[in-house]
Order: structure tokens, then C-alpha cells, then sequence
């Protein structure tokens, strides 16, 4: 969605598309920062003169330079480095690493004298052989869990810390001067804890549960933060900074112009850019097909285009490379657990090192300090304890709003299924791969290489496909959710007597995993984006840093819940296949849902509720009576009530 406002004068400076509008901030303190500058020694630009921008500082400690080429290079390099750690570590080799040593350290559920070993020894990865040794399990806090289980159980709880953490930390990165900082403290603490994985030995398993837990933790703080960089680097950007966008509704198409900077108008008030909005934008424009009378192509949306999908292609391919040396490094040592350590090694190492580049070239660009924070005292717990309470208030403050958003909800309870879905399948089928098909490490490696290039496939594949049907995005979601649906059907048909018989399909042989990874790839490809895409067509305007946040809650919060269940299922029937009933109704729930979303009344409910939220602005400011800030507020309600009644007719 491109938001709903006129383009800037000719001989005006090119501001972000969200410029224009009124901050939010009082309303969300985002996870995407969206308004810092830094004072970095770096006068590498590719701007004019010294790369200054030559407008007022709006606020103390503000950078206006404009980006530079070491800058873009040190964020490629943030995600060149971190990105391994999602595709090798969380997309293969940090689950099986912990199914085997929990296994190295489990006993066979019937009999709880004899002690598994480890599954990946057995010679040809012969399904029958699981079958005969029986279910494994370790005995932790007086319980019996099951070894699959207990990967998902550290999955869960890692994800619960991870959306508490991302929450925490949200308003210090939007305000003051901590976003890089956090940034280098979370990547060097996540990569310093995949490294140790190498010193795990079967009798501390627990430990590899602690590591998988921070590292996954760190990873998502990680992330979180360096995507808050991108609408700075987009704002800054030479040709966000000095040239005007020549377009109409009538044409998909922006042409640059250069600007002197002289004669340049004053700069909007406030600023309100988020890395989810400039993504969202950009997987608009690529997925789904212009609406020329709802549309208006920006310079910011190409450069956020542009700089996005290349960090995108640069992360994928440095997970690729590194996946595959790490399948060499466990085939060669016949899939071992020091081999799979060693992989872990190589993924936290490969973090860490490449995270140095960041740490040079990236300039900190702080933002606003916090009004309730002590400036005198900055270092005070008092500054931390506002910041953290600041975050979740401001969430809560978005989730009331939401709750006004018939369309937003509908969409947030779909995303919520659809997002734990897309998770907990994941995991779920790496570990039936290993326990239940005895695949080796270095096959289950293959598989992950085999999604990830599906969905690199999809996310163009899909596009074309919604563009010659004419598919609108939420048709394209509900086509995407039928596709994926297949898998867990898949794997329910080896209860079919017949087909059981047969033992081929319904994911019995190990081969059967590779056309379903490239079907799940496919599918994550396509629900990535164009989810996006259609909730960012229900945001009221001017209010996308507040309702991105969150969106991500949801999406961080939701994987707790699958994984969990998952986990418990397998602990009660000792079989990881019984679960892909579960997954079966998981996938299929968010397509009812979707369906009772309309966008034209999401969108039209989302433009009166930013009126409202402007009028509460315009009270706090002054600019606006009270007395007109109730009306517009009486006058939402009353709309809505008229629509409910016309609705009831």
C-alpha cells in the first residue's frame, strides 16, 4: 500500500511517503526506529559537497549527512552475517543437534534400561529401523519427554523470550542513542553462543537448550534492529534528499529529477519511516498488480525496494554458501555430533567475524531522547525503567486502537495461525526427517538448501501468477495456504491401510521429504510478502510505525504455542506423526478467517480512524479545540453504527 497523499512540489525536496503525515509516536514506540541520525566520522556520501543535507537539526544530536556508500555496505554486511544463523542454524542444524543429544542421553520408553544412542548412526536411514528401537526419552524435572519434543520445547520457550525481549527494547531503539550499540551487543552475544555449541557435550544437553535460547533470542533482537537502519538509509539517501517524483495515478512509474538544494522548503514536522512499511511497499510493487487510482509510486519506495531486496539476495546467499560447506563438514565426518557442533561453530563464527564490517561502517544515527527519561542522569536505572514501560505501554495503546479495526483484527487473528504454522511445520518435519525417517544430518541439510531456493522461486513466481489471474492479495494468500495445506495432508495419508501397505507415499521414504520441502519454500515465498502486503492496505494513514509493531508481536508471539503443542503430542503418543492432524487443522484455520476480510472496508474504517487519531493530536498540541476533537471522534461512531445498521438490512 502506498499511503494516500499528494507528491511533493517540484521544487521541493523528495521526503519519505510517511513524512508528511503525523508521527504516531505517542501512540507506539515502533519496533523499527524511524527517526535518527548519527555524528559518524564517515564523510563517505554519494551526495553533493560533503554529504550534509542543508536542512535545521530538529532536535539535539541529530545527523542530517546523508547516506554513504560504507554505510549501505555496512548494513549488507549486518545481514550477510546474521542471516546464516536463520537458514543453517535455526532451518536445520540446531534442532537435530539437539534431538541427538538428548538422544545420547535417553532412554527407549518401553524399556527404560536400555539407552537409545543416536539416531543418526544407522546406516541407510532404513524407516523400519526407528519403528523397531522404539520412542526415546529423557527424564527432566520428574517428567518423561520425548528428545523430539524437548527441541520443541526449547523452540517455544526461546520464541516467548524473544517477543518479551523485542518488546523491551523497542523504545530504545526509536529514542536516544542506543540502537547501534544494541545492535553489536545482541549479534556479538548470538553468534558468541551458536560458537559454544562446539563445547556441548552429550552430558550437559541442558546447556545446548541454554544456548539455543539466547542465540535465538539475540537473532531476533538482532534483526529487529538493524531493520529499524533501513528507513534511515532510505530518508537520507541522495535521491530521497535531492529529487522530485514525476508521477501520476495513471502511471505505475517515477521518474528522478535532480534538485539543487538551494530554495528548498522547510521539512515536515516529524518524521515517521519503518523498515516494515518501506518492505511492505516494496512487496507491494513487486507482488501485486498496480491500482493506478489507489497508487502513487515514491523515490522512497524504489530505494527502499532496491536496498531491501539486495540485502535480502546478499543474506540468502551467504546462508546458502554456508550450508552448503556445513553438509560437507558433516558428511565428512559421518554425520557425528561433533559434526553438528562443528556446523554451529562455523554459523556463529561466520556471525561473528562478518559482524565487524557493521560495526565500522554503520553511523549510529540517534534519534529523539525520550521525554520522561532524566537527562542529567542519563545512565540512571530510572532512564532504562522509563524505556522499558514507555514500549509496552505504547503497545497496548496500538492494540486498543486495533481493536476499533473490524478488518485489522480478523486479518491479526488469521496472521497469528498462519505465522505459528509456518514455524512450527518447520520444525516439525526437520524432526520427523531425523527420528522417524532416520535421515542423516547432511540430507536434512539439503532439504533447507532445496526451500530456501524454493522460496526465492516463489517469491517472484507468485507475483506472476497473481498478476495473470488477476488475483487480488488476499486471494493470492488463500491460494498459497491450499498449497501448503498439502503437506500435512501428505503425511496423514500413511494411516490409509492401503497406502501404509504400499510404504511409499505419505512420507514414509526419506526421498518424499524433497518435493515437500520445495513445496513448503514455495509457499513461504509467496505468504512473506503478500501478507504484508494486505495488512498494510488496513493501517489507518499516518499511523504505520504503531500497527507494523504491532504486527510483529503477532508474528514473534504466535510460534510459542505451536511447537509446544507439537511437543506435548508427541509426548503423549510417542510418534511425531500423530501431530500432522494437528498441523492439518494449524495451516487450514486462517483461510476462513481471511475470507470475512474485506479490504475496501478495512481501508475506508482505517482513513476515519486516522482523522481521529489526528484530532487527538491536534487537542494535545493546541491547534485543535476539544470540542472539535470529540465531534470527529462522535463522528466515527456514528459512521459506524450507520454501517452496522445498513449491514443488519
Amino acid at each position: 500500500m502506498v499511503p494516500r497523499q499528494h507528491p511533493p512540489q517540484p521544487n521541493q525536496r523528495a521526503h519519505s511517503t510517511n513524512s508528511t503525515k503525523r508521527s504516531t509516536r505517542s501512540y507506539s514506540s515502533s519496533f523499527e526506529a524511524d527517526d535518527e541520525r548519527s555524528s559518524s566520522a564517515d564523510h563517505e556520501s554519494m551526495g553533493p559537497g560533503l554529504g550534509y543535507r542543508d536542512e535545521p537539526s530538529q532536535y539535539e544530536g541529530e545527523d542530517t549527512r546523508l547516506t554513504s556508500r560504507k554505510e549501505l555496505m555496512g548494513w549488507y554486511a549486518m545481514g550477510f552475517s546474521a542471516e546464516v544463523f536463520a537458514i543453517c542454524g535455526l532451518g536445520s542444524f540446531i534442532p537435530i543437534t539437539l534431538e541427538q543429544l538428548a538422544r545420547e542421553n535417553g532412554v527407549l520408553k518401553d524399556d527404560p534400561t536400555m539407552p537409545c544412542g543416536s539416531s543418526s548412526h544407522i546406516p541407510g536411514g532404513l524407516p523400519k529401523s526407528a519403528n523397531d528401537q522404539g520412542a526415546c526419552v529423557i527424564h527432566l524435572l520428574g517428567m518423561q519427554i520425548n528428545t523430539a519434543s524437548f527441541a520443541m520445547y526449547t523452540f517455544s520457550l526461546s520464541v516467548l523470550f524473544q517477543a518479551v525481549l523485542v518488546v523491551s527494547i523497542s523504545c530504545a531503539a526509536d529514542h536516544g542513542n542506543y540502537r547501534k550499540r544494541l545492535l553489536l551487543f545482541f549479534a556479538f552475544a548470538g553468534a558468541t553462543a551458536t560458537m559454544l555449541f562446539l563445547a556441548v557435550v552429550p552430558q550437559v544437553y541442558l546447556l545446548g537448550a541454554l544456548l539455543a535460547m539466547v542465540s535465538n533470542t539475540c537473532f531476533g533482537a538482532t534483526f529487529v534492529l538493524l531493520n529499524s537502519f533501513l528507513p534511515l538509509l532510505v530518508r537520507h539517501h541522495p535521491k530521497a534528499q535531492y529529487t522530485s517524483p514525476e508521477a501520476t495515478p495513471e502511471l505505475g512509474f517515477t521518474a528522478l529529477r535532480e534538485d539543487p538544494p538551494e530554495g528548498l522548503l522547510n521539512p515536515p514536522e516529524e518524521e515517521n519511516t519503518i523498515e516494515p512499511t518501506l518492505d511492505h511497499l516494496s512487496s507491494s510493487s513487486d507482488s501485486t498488480p498496480p491500482n493506478p487510482s489507489k497508487n502513487l509510486t515514491s523515490i522512497e519506495l524504489q530505494l527502499s525496494t532496491q536496498i531491501s531486496s539486495t540485502g535480502i539476495g546478499v543474506g540468502y546467499s551467504a546462508g546458502l554458501f554456508l550450508q552448503c560447506v556445513c553438509i560437507v563438514v558433516v558428511y565428512m565426518m559421518r554425520s557425528s555430533t561433533l559434526s553438528l557442533r562443528l556446523a554451529l561453530f562455523l554459523v556463529g563464527a561466520w556471525w561473528f567475524v562478518f559482524t565487524f564490517p557493521a560495526a565500522l561502517w554503520l553511523r549510529p544515527r540517534p534519534g529523539p531522547p525520550l521525554l520522561s527519561t532524566d537527562s542529567h542522569d542519563p545512565k540512571s536505572s530510572r532512564s532504562w525503567f522509563a524505556y522499558f514501560t514507555y514500549a509496552w505501554i505504547s503497545l497496548w495503546r496500538t492494540a486498543k486502537l486495533a481493536r476499533r479495526l473490524k478488518d485489522i483484527v480478523l486479518f491479526l487473528a488469521a496472521w497469528f495461525l498462519l505465522s505459528d504454522a509456518i514455524a512450527t511445520v518447520s520444525g516439525t518435519a526437520v524432526l520427523y526427517a531425523k527420528t522417524t525417517l532416520n535421515m542423516q544430518p547432511a540430507a536434512l541439510g539439503l532439504i533447507n538448501v532445496i526451500a530456501t531456493t524454493a522460496g526465492v522461486i516463489g517469491a517472484f513466481s507468485w507475483a506472476a501468477v497473481s498478476r495473470a489471474l488477476g488475483l487480488r492479495p488476499h486471494q493470492t494468500i488463500m491460494a498459497c495456504i491450499c498449497l501448503f495445506e498439502i503437506i500435512p495432508l501428505y503425511g496423514l495419508l500413511a494411516y490409509i491401510p492401503c497406502v501404509k501397505n504400499w510404504g511409499v507415499i505419505g512420507l514414509q521414504q526419506p526421498w518424499e521429504m524433497y518435493p515437500l520441502g520445495f513445496v513448503y519454500g514455495l509457499v513461504l515465498g509467496g505468504l512473506s510478502s503478500y501478507c504484508r502486503s494486505l495488512y498494510g492496505e488496513l493501517i489507518p494513514p499516518g499511523s504505520e510505525a504503531a500497527f507494523y509493531a504491532l504486527y510483529a508481536i503477532t508474528d514473534k508471539g504466535s510460534s510459542i504455542f505451536g511447537p509446544a503443542i507439537v511437543g506435548a503430542i508427541v509426548d503423549h503418543t510417542g510418534s511425531i506423526r500423530p501431530a500432522f492432524w494437528f498441523l492439518a487443522v494449524l495451516v487450514g484455520l486462517p483461510a476462513p478467517i481471511l475470507y470475512f476480510v474485506d479490504v475496501d472496508r478495512g481501508r475506508e474504517e482505517g482513513i476515519k480512524l486516522a482523522e481521529v487519531i489526528e484530532g487527538r493530536r491536534a487537542e494535545e498540541s493546541g491547534t485543535t479545540t476539544p470540542q472539535e476533537a470529540r465531534a470527529l471522534l462522535a463522528s466515527d461512531d456514528e459512521d459506524e453504527g450507520y454501517r452496522e445498521r445498513r449491514h443488519r438490512a
